[in-house]
């Protein structure tokens, strides 16, 4: 196990990667360099390395964010950026790590403490990100940890008090990742339940898509309210199915991170669902939005876990229909509206 103990005066300040260009990429590197810590940030287009460098902000994402480029590294380069590092942290969308990591070995990893702020699953195999980590790059399960909500890159930006749960089965990675970024406007909170946190951020995702499907249809606040009521009931379990781990989803990592991203204007999961409910194709949206909905793709990956496991979980089977059968959303939501309590 390395040594990352901030608390120390002798230990060595740790250099982070964070792999990842988009919203919370950049929200977290924000974070990590107003804590005086190293960061090597890797993202694909050299374009936007340079812009980086040069102008010290993000082009695409986050723009109004001013980048300490005296702390931050960005590179185009993985293996060395992975390389220089003690822990990684991955905030690329699910659907691309595969490709985005495809150049790392396991060697790349030895050693190293790998964080996951991804909130979807491996599209080809279903996996969460931390079974595909240890998987693929055979990282112990006690070097691994997933970072949950609620939290809005968006808010983080503009330095709004957030907050961020550390999950790990080491308690030494949950203690110290969370004295990397907890600052002045993020606090941190930790737990032992990987998993559970990890279902949590990919399914609010997908009941975000429903609740911005229901506002596009004009279903008011009151339905709203009846729905991710039922999505929380669903939510749990799922959850308690797959892992067995005692747990209460009703803490904020759980049932908070599923009311701000069913309810904020920042979800793009929910301004995904808008547009859905409104008629909109699913390839007009993509287009439009010129940004990932890790809710679209995890639509799939759930539902077929779903499967596996004989669940009845009407809102994701809603969502499903809508997104993957191109069913119509009213008559879809029609029938949907039956099953709810």
């Amino acid at each position: 196990m390395i040594d990352i103990n901030l608390a120390s005066k002798r230990a060595a300040i740790p250099k982070v990667c964070v792999i990842g260009g988009g919203s919370f990429a950049t929200a977290i590197v924000k974070i990590l360099a107003d804590n005086k810590l190293r960061v090597y940030w890797w993202m694909r287009d050299m374009d936007n390395v340079n812009y980086i460098k040069e102008f010290k902000h993000n082009p695409k994402y986050l723009s109004s964010v001013e980048i300490n480029t005296r702390k931050v590294r960005p590179t185009n380069k993985i293996r060395r950026a992975v390389r220089l590092a003690d822990v990684v942290i991955l905030a690329v969308p699910a659907a691309f790590l595969e490709d985005a990591t495809k150049s790392l070995r396991p060697r790349d990893l030895q050693n190293k403490v790998v964080i996951s702020a991804i909130k979807g699953l491996i599209p080809a195999t279903n996996e969460i990100i931390a079974d595909y980590i240890h998987q693929r790059f055979n990282v112990s399960i006690n070097n691994i940890g997933v970072i949950g909500g609620p939290c809005h890159a968006e808010e983080v930006a503009r330095e709004k008090l957030s907050y961020l749960t550390i999950a790990s089965s080491s308690g030494e990675i949950r203690d110290k990742v969370s004295e990397l970024i907890d600052c002045r406007y993020l606090k941190t909170r930790v737990s032992t339940d990987v998993v559970g946190t990890e279902y949590a951020s990919v399914l609010k995702n997908v009941y975000a898509l429903a609740s911005g499907i229901s506002n596009g249809l004009n279903y008011g606040d009151n339905f709203q309210a009846v729905l991710v009521a039922n999505a929380q009931q669903e939510m749990t379990r799922f959850i308690n199915t797959v892992s067995k781990e005692s747990r209460d989803t009703q803490a904020s990592h759980y049932l908070g991170d599923l009311l701000v991203t069913a309810y904020s204007q920042f979800s793009r999961n929910r301004t995904f669902g808008i547009m859905l409910g409104r008629g909109y194709s699913v390839e007009s949206i993509q287009i439009e939005m010129e940004m990932v909905a890790e809710g679209y793709y995890a639509t799939n990956s759930l539902y077929k876990v779903m499967e596996k496991y004989n669940l009845d979980m009407p809102i994701l089977r809603a969502v499903y229909e809508i997104v993957y059968n191109q069913k119509p959303a009213p008559i879809v939501f029609r029938k949907l509206i039956e099953e709810l309590n």
